[in-house]
């Protein structure tokens, strides 16, 4: 699981980076998403937010989280939980 959290001061570029993070997780607050993802998937994302943000200036954190350590996140009640989805092949 990665969780990405970003303080992006300029609204045209915080909205494109909201709604390119929206293609890859769960926004679980304003500005932090959790995004359960391959490797493959993490580095597209990463690309394709670096082609939004002003790198000298806005700040975006990726936090790689294993599975034991997701399984121990703690929120309060009204916080949106999130899950690895559930892949069938047929």
């Amino acid at each position: 699981m990665y969780v990405v959290a970003y303080d992006i001061s300029d609204d045209r570029r915080r909205t494109r980076v909201f709604k390119a993070l929206k293609r890859y997780g769960t926004a679980v607050q304003e500005s932090v998403f959790e995004c359960h993802l391959t490797t493959d998937q993490f580095l597209k994302m990463k690309r394709d937010i670096e082609l939004v943000i002003d790198l000298g200036v806005d700040q975006v954190r990726y936090y790689i989280l294993c599975r034991q350590c997701a399984e121990r996140i703690q929120a309060t009640s009204a916080s949106r939980t999130t899950s690895d989805p559930v892949a069938i092949i047929v």
